[in-house]
């Protein structure tokens, strides 16, 4: 449950990192900016999800039927 979720933020974070690093000064190619703007999404996504599973399971729930939210919805939270 929450090991793999934690898994695929670890791959994810590892592929932004890796991706800032490779052309620092330079900027990054527009296929890699789009690519950064997708792992960014998509480790918000995670990170939502792996705590709504966190609190279903602190309240007795099945974490598990816990599912992702769409990107649009995580990337519209008030920070």
């Amino acid at each position: 449950m929450a090991d793999d979720i934690l898994r695929t933020i670890d791959t994810l974070v590892a592929e932004e990192r890796h991706l800032r690093e490779q052309s620092p000064g330079k900027g990054l190619a527009p296929d890699e900016r789009a690519r950064l703007q997708v792992l960014e999404e998509r480790l918000d996504q995670c990170w939502d999800l792996l705590r709504r599973r966190r609190a279903g399971a602190d309240a007795g729930e099945d974490p598990q039927q816990v599912e992702p939210r769409p990107v649009s919805e995580v990337e519209s939270y008030e920070q």
